[in-house]
């Protein structure tokens, strides 16, 4: 499949939003709309057989959700994926890890959109100050045994999909709870 053309129908500071033309291997020619946004860091931060998680309101569907904590650099920032992972958990949290490991990088809606995400454990934890976007003002953070979060998972009180994917890679690793 190649595209033929393509336009910028919606952009902001968050988001751009294009409409392209394509052409199949058949011949036959579609519409695709893509969203583009920039990669981001989700962090599992692990602690005593539970984690940290972070609430916040979500405009989009209108209600607070618990998720990791996860986030992309700002315009004015930038720097590889790990100092992204380190930056985010210390801001939404105040965590900082003494170690941080790679579990994997996913796809956000690869039907939709061309965002992905880098996956990170972070253990050996210390407490620090949050340093909270002014859209995080709301934000609190909680820790939570892994068997509570299993209950809220399947309670559907923890919902957020690419906090379940992170999860699902946890669990598919064997990561030993860390005490």
């Amino acid at each position: 499949m190649r595209a033929t053309s393509s336009r910028e129908v919606y952009r902001n500071a968050w988001i751009r939003v294009r409409e392209d033309t394509v052409e199949r291997e058949d011949g036959s020619t579609g519409v695709y709309g893509v969203v583009e946004k920039p990669h981001f860091a989700l962090v599992l931060p692990r602690e005593r057989n539970g984690f940290w998680l972070v609430e916040q309101y979500r405009y989009p569907v209108g209600r607070r959700a618990w998720e990791f904590p996860q986030g992309t650099w700002g315009s004015a920032a930038d720097g590889t994926p790990e100092e992204l992972a380190r930056a985010e958990l210390a801001e939404e949290t105040g965590l900082r890890a003494g170690e941080l490991r790679h579990l994997g990088h996913l796809d956000l809606a690869s039907g939709l959109s061309t965002q992905e995400f880098d996956v990170w454990l972070a253990t050996d934890l210390t407490p620090g100050p949050t340093a909270r976007e002014e859209s995080e003002a709301d934000m609190r953070s909680a820790w939570v045994p892994e068997d509570e979060l299993r209950a809220m998972i399947r309670a559907g009180r923890f919902t957020d999909a690419p906090s379940l994917s992170a999860y699902s890679l946890l669990l598919l690793d064997g990561a030993p709870p860390n005490g």
